[in-house]
């Protein structure tokens, strides 16, 4: 069987490729389809484990919207950035060493073949095959050796539907010119165009439909509204969930405050708190100093670690911290975040940046080392203090010894001790993601800051917003347009 494929690319990054897409793909689940998602060149910093490797969030993501687990052939060519010029390199689901953007474009013709590979892997398994790009399908700078969106679409003979966002004002001119800056090969692939995230009466926006339509030569698929259902669902990038997290509920029994690092990883570990009624979740953006009368301080995960605490350090929230510590409030560090809250964090081999040691915040009594192989798998336990289970997964490089790691915050089923915690117990830290998407972990925990116990199932809350957006999908798409294009 080789499954049909459709390709969906965007006018800019963050038009709503990768919502729209797991939308259609649950749409065409129940319907019967076998779907699969497949996204060639990814940049996040959001990752999933998937089949012993690492994928965008994303792809797990629409993965669970098929109704199949992830594997790394879903996201062939994962790039994490650690700098502004520079990213870690993750092919097939392995760390293959950091690059340069500059170096990456000159490489790009050396991992066609591979995401071939992957891509045909998946055509071998399902009916349909939904590919998404990335960043915008109009980048003809970055054409020469594409293997993102155009230079993918030729190779693999997929046809392409744009996707442009309203909300950003400027969709008429942003969909018509991709047309005209488009090589002539390159727009005879796309076969159609969708409008996203309209607010308000969409009748408005009829007259824009049919010029779009008439100027591109392409036809309307699509004028998809705004839907609120969508904030359920993990954030694939930090830029949004900084939007997200000015969400506020002042009214909120628990204050919950996030440092906003520039590399910051992994962070639908906050999603399953923000859902929370009681919780008000403050991402707190530099040059704002963080909330001393919060109940708790949650240091996230980062891809630079070292990079990321100098940034913490400019900002003056190590100053903040150290106080809110001393006041005997409540500090969780997560993954890189733990690693920042003990004594030293070493990179002999320049992992994550250059090679260095630097001081950690000292709030726990642990010293880390990165390097060795990096640990991908997927864990279950219970958090030591409450006795409460979890399932989550481990993602990083490194390893952190130390007095404070005789106090660990859990304990796996396979007799694994992990994390750290200070004397009193406020400070902690685990290397573990996905603490808080385990109701009763959530809850104990939620509970020790005050709060009433949480009756939320935060995985209920996804699916639920996964079969929102699939009704949604169905009712503003012509999704048999997209099946009849689909090859």
């Amino acid at each position: 069987m080789r499954a049909r494929a459709l390709m969906f690319q965007g006018t800019g990054s963050s038009v709503g490729k990768s919502v729209l897409v797991a939308g259609l793909a649950r749409a065409l689940a129940h319907r019967g389809l076998s779907v699969l998602p497949f996204k060639p060149q990814n940049m996040s910093n959001n990752a999933a484990v998937a089949d012993g490797g690492e994928i965008g969030r994303a792809q797990a993501l629409q993965a669970r919207a098929c109704g199949v687990a992830p594997n790394v052939h879903m996201n062939p060519v994962l790039l994490k950035p650690q700098s502004g010029t520079g990213a870690q390199l993750v092919v097939q689901g392995s760390m293959a060493g950091s690059i340069r953007a500059r170096d990456y474009q000159a490489i790009k013709a050396r991992l066609l073949p591979r995401v071939l590979a992957s891509y045909a892997r998946l055509r071998e398994q399902a009916d349909i095959v939904l590919v998404e790009g990335a960043g915008s399908a109009s980048e003809i700078n970055l054409r020469a050796c594409d293997i993102a969106n155009m230079g993918f679409a030729r190779a693999a003979d997929v046809p392409v539907v744009v996707v442009g966002d309203i909300d950003r004002g400027g969709v008429i001119a942003s969909i018509v010119g991709t047309r005209m800056v488009l090589d002539p090969n390159d727009a005879a692939m796309i076969c159609g165009f969708i409008v996203n995230r309209m607010r308000g009466d969409t009748s408005l926006f009829a007259d824009g439909m049919r010029l779009i339509a008439e100027r591109t030569g392409w036809p309307a698929l699509g004028l998809v509204p705004h839907l609120d259902a969508v904030k359920a669902l993990p954030a694939e990038d930090s830029i949004e969930l900084a939007g997200r997290g000015l969400d506020r509920r002042p009214g909120a029994r628990l204050h919950i405050a996030v440092p906003w690092l520039p590399c910051i990883a992994n962070f639908d570990d906050l999603d399953p708190l923000r859902a929370e009624a009681d919780v008000d979740l403050q991402v707190v953006s530099r040059g704002t100093p963080l909330p001393l009368g919060c109940d708790l301080i949650i240091l996230p995960g980062s891809k630079a670690t070292i990079a990321d605490l100098a940034t913490l350090r400019t900002e003056g929230w190590d100053l903040d911290l150290a106080a809110f510590a001393r006041a005997g409030r409540r500090v969780l560090g997560l993954c890189g975040g733990y690693q920042m809250l003990g004594r030293s964090i070493a990179d002999p081999e320049g992992i994550e940046g250059p090679p260095g040691e630097v001081d950690g915040l000292g709030l726990l009594e642990i010293d880390t080392v990165l390097g060795g192989s990096k640990r991908l798998a997927p864990v279950t336990g219970i958090v030591i203090t409450s006795g409460a289970r979890f399932v989550g997964y481990e993602m990083h490089v490194g390893r952190s010894v130390g007095p404070a790691t005789t106090r660990p915050l859990v304990r796996f089923d396979d007799g694994r001790n992990d994390g750290a915690m200070s004397p009193d117990g406020h400070v902690c830290g685990t290397y573990v993601h996905g603490l808080f998407a385990a109701d009763a972990c959530r809850a104990a925990w939620l509970a020790g800051l005050g709060a009433s116990p949480s009756a939320n199932c935060y995985e209920s809350i996804v699916e639920a917003a996964l079969d929102r957006l699939a009704e949604h999908i169905e009712a503003h798409v012509d999704v048999e347009q997209l099946l009849s294009l689909a090859r």
